[in-house]
């Protein structure tokens, strides 16, 4: 017994002694962060929206089928299911790391008989017709059952940074899902919208197709009348059959955008249909914050710094290489000839022991790996500074493109109505007879360029919002991720 308690005081020193952790432990590192954002300056939305701040972003455009495909990307994606698949890998590390920190317990149990004689040549011959030995040997039986335990104490703290090394890995693959997530939400938003603008140029283009066909009436009426050369009738069926082609080729395009949302959605493109809907999304407003907010709130930013973290702690791993590695043993049981004795108090033993390593020379190996382990985090930290310069770039680029579009679609709207107001005088005259078919030609052909620019630079303007909330982390912040 008071063996048994100087071994646990051994242990419970050797345990604080564990307390160290030799290599630098790890600080953020500072990036070049701006007070405000260039492009917002002298600008703000009249009617702020919370948009960046709420997880289902895309409510905030109001469309019922929209709502519905995002919630079927968090369920059916595949692209997300490998993603959460890799985390859990992550996270299944840590806890095997952690089980370095804790004894390894096993336990034996045998039988073993043995036999023999001091008469050899002759104990074959007195030996019975069993098999058995003779009188010349004898039979022993040995009955064992112990447990034996080693551990080898995280004195200098190699097994804590390994723990610590995974768990930041495991945060890193943490935020990674979320990043996939915003990105698989953010593509499916603008694959819709290009699907509804598609839409758009179709009705568009349907409407002036009709007008098209109503001036080849007009202009073969007026050849059959002898007012026109036949060359007016072939450059107005020349233009009609062109819009037929484009409204074809339109049909095409929106099929392989259906194709695309129904994969994002996790379903064959088979099983997905989506009517035509009207032109009715408007891009609501982003307020960007302040620069700052922006390290937490991107996914692919915190899985950077994340990933610095856990090389970081591996710099420890290679330092605590250089000190003695304290391994402790124990093994304890029963040992009896008699199964039915085996337990007795009388027949047990008991065995401590330790070991001290220390590895002498390497040929510089261990210096090595301390080198490479400071590149490893070297270099993870540079690419954290250059994820976050580059997301403030993309924050800049949105913002710039959100203020300038509003202003352009005005443009636009009025280069329209003037084109369409130009169409329709360019008609009248030619139908009076005062104009000839090549003023109509180049006045429908600037009204049709006009009206597909305009719903282009509306759609632009729903992508952008995509892409700002994208840019500003979604409804997504560090306080997601794993504590442990």
């Amino acid at each position: 017994m008071m063996s048994l308690t100087r071994s646990c005081t051994i242990a419970l020193l050797l345990t604080g002694v564990a307390g160290c952790l030799v290599g630098p432990n790890y600080r953020r590192p500072s990036t070049p962060t701006p007070p405000a954002y260039k492009e917002a300056e002298g600008w703000s939305p009249a009617q702020p929206s919370d948009a960046a701040d709420r997880a289902d972003w895309w409510t905030v455009f109001g469309d019922p089928t929209l709502n519905d495909l995002e919630a079927r990307v968090q369920v059916s994606n595949q692209t997300l299911a490998a993603a959460e698949a890799a985390y859990r890998q992550a996270h299944a590390l840590v806890a095997q790391d952690q089980a370095a920190l804790w004894p390894t317990v096993t336990a034996d149990g045998s039988a073993t008989v043995s036999g023999g004689g001091s008469n050899s040549a002759g104990s074959g011959a007195s030996g019975g017709a069993n098999g058995t030995p003779g009188a010349g040997g004898a039979t022993r039986t040995l009955y064992r059952a112990s447990l034996g335990a080693t551990w080898a104490p995280d004195i200098w703290g190699a097994v804590r940074r390994n723990i610590r090394s995974a768990k930041a890995s495991a945060q890193a693959s943490a935020a990674l899902v979320a990043n996939a997530r915003l990105s698989a939400q953010t593509e499916l938003a603008a694959d819709y919208f290009s699907l509804r603008e598609l839409d758009e140029e179709k009705r568009d283009l349907d409407g002036t197709i009709v007008a098209y066909g109503k001036t080849l009436t007009i202009t073969q009426n007026k050849y059959a009348a002898g007012n026109l050369s036949r060359s007016d009738v072939l450059t107005a069926r020349s233009q009609l059959e062109s819009a037929q082609a484009g409204d074809t080729d339109l049909i095409q395009q929106r099929a392989r955008m259906e194709h695309a949302i129904a994969i994002l959605a996790g379903q064959a493109p088979a099983s997905l249909t989506l009517p035509p809907g009207p032109w009715t999304l408007r891009p609501p407003l982003i307020p960007a914050a302040v620069p700052s907010m922006l390290l937490q709130r991107r996914p692919d930013i915190a899985n950077a710094e994340r990933t610095a973290a856990a090389q970081s702690e591996q710099i420890g791993v290679a330092v605590a290489a250089f000190y003695p590695n304290v391994t402790l043993s124990g093994d304890g049981g029963f040992s009896a000839p008699n199964l039915g004795q085996l337990f007795n108090l009388s027949n047990s033993f008991w065995s401590l022991g330790a070991q001290v390593a220390e590895t002498i020379f390497q040929g510089g190996a261990r210096t090595a790996k301390v080198r490479q382990a400071r590149a490893a985090y070297d270099q993870a930290v540079a690419n954290y500074r250059q994820t976050v310069l580059t997301a403030f770039g993309q924050v800049e680029d949105n913002l710039a493109a959100q203020r300038v579009y509003i202003t352009e679609e005005a443009q636009l709207q009025r280069a329209f109505a003037d084109a369409d107001a130009g169409v329709t005088i360019a008609r009248n005259e030619y139908a009076a007879g005062t104009v000839d078919f090549t003023t109509v030609d180049a006045a429908q052909i600037t009204a049709l360029d006009a009206q597909r620019a305009l719903v282009q630079m509306q759609a632009n303007r729903l992508t952008t919002a995509v892409s700002l909330i994208e840019a500003l982390g979604g409804g997504w912040t560090t306080a997601s991720l794993p504590k442990g």
